[in-house]
């Protein structure tokens, strides 16, 4: 299970979510996250902890800060007292609510790292959510190279040496946004999407054979490149064989899975003369026909239906016309 731990967090959030370290750095190493889910510890404070979910980011919001506000020194000193029995990696106070004495020195001598944000509680969870989730994602990686290609993400795959790199250098001197080359990273978010990245180290640059690695964004400016995009559609580059039966019509529609999500796949067969460049972009129009539920080959294979049946209702007209006009009785 992947961890965080609270030293990443708030170098990571201290700017977005304007977090004020308010204990020592003791405890920023020490202690992780190792989970997505926030919690609010208002039933831990009022003494039920059957069900605490200690191991979470706690935050005290209005609702907590107010119920604290009820209580005796005597009883918020139980309260605190009581959460310091967990192993808590941290505590955050949202909407600059006061942070009492008890609980400031409960945290020193826990090692507990104390926050406090001016976020509202709702903007705070928001925030940190969108964060928690891109970290905590399933990933992988793949030797691929991925093109945003008129909006439509085209992950281009194929053996070592086939051209990943050539084919996705030529989008991007035709308009098109590099987003990885060589070595995309991919992660899977909420409701089964696949968001593709470069690794660090490799962002924004291409390696082609001969020439070596070159620098997409300072070759060709700005507008050449993007840090992210969904990955919609699989193209597989792959040699020209004559024995192989390839699509024709394309009604047959081909998927793979990457972290058990399922994509388009189009099998791309390649040889010297022929045009990928303007295929890929076809391939990327024709998905976006389809998101929007336009399926041009079955559209034309309803098309050459509704024509043949016409074709039979005419030869049958005409033989029912010859069998009258040879009916002398």
């Amino acid at each position: 299970m992947p961890q965080i731990t609270i030293k990443e967090f708030y170098e990571s959030n201290k700017r977005s979510l304007k977090l004020d370290l308010l204990s020592s750095k003791d405890g920023l190493e020490e202690k992780k996250i190792s989970q997505i889910e926030l919690h609010r510890p208002g039933l831990a404070l009022t003494g039920f902890v059957d069900i605490f979910s200690y191991e979470r980011i706690q935050i005290l919001g209005n609702t907590e800060v107010a119920y604290l506000d009820s209580l005796s020194t005597r009883e918020r000193n139980i309260a605190f007292n009581r959460l310091s029995e967990f192993e808590i990696p941290c505590i955050v106070v949202t909407n600059n609510n006061k942070v009492y004495k008890e609980l400031h020195e409960l945290c020193s001598d826990g090692r507990i790292p104390l926050f406090r944000s001016p976020l509202s509680t709702t903007s705070f969870v928001h925030v940190l959510g969108n964060y928690l989730e891109e970290e905590f994602a399933p990933r992988t990686q793949v030797h691929a190279t991925l093109v945003d290609v008129y909006g439509i993400g085209v992950l281009l795959s194929g053996r070592s040496g086939i051209g990943k790199s050539e084919v996705g250098l030529d989008l991007v001197e035709r308009g098109h946004r590099l987003v990885a080359d060589d070595l995309v990273t991919i992660i899977r978010k909420a409701d089964d999407i696949l968001i593709g990245m470069a690794n660090e180290i490799l962002e924004h640059h291409i390696e082609i054979r001969g020439l070596g690695i070159i620098d997409v964004k300072s070759i060709f400016g700005i507008r050449a490149i993007r840090q992210q995009k969904r990955v919609e559609v699989e193209v597989r580059l792959e040699e020209w064989d004559s024995d192989e039966d390839y699509e024709r019509v394309g009604l047959a529609d081909n998927y793979t899975e990457v972290l058990e999500v399922k994509i388009p796949q189009v099998g791309l067969p390649i040889f010297p003369g022929k045009n990928i460049t303007v295929i890929i972009e076809t391939i990327a129009l024709n998905t976006l026909l389809k998101i929007f539920g336009v399926h041009p080959a079955k559209e034309f294979n309803k098309k050459l239906l509704k024509r043949m049946g016409q074709q039979k209702r005419v030869k049958e007209y005409d033989k029912l016309k010859q069998y009258l006009e040879h009916d002398t009785e």
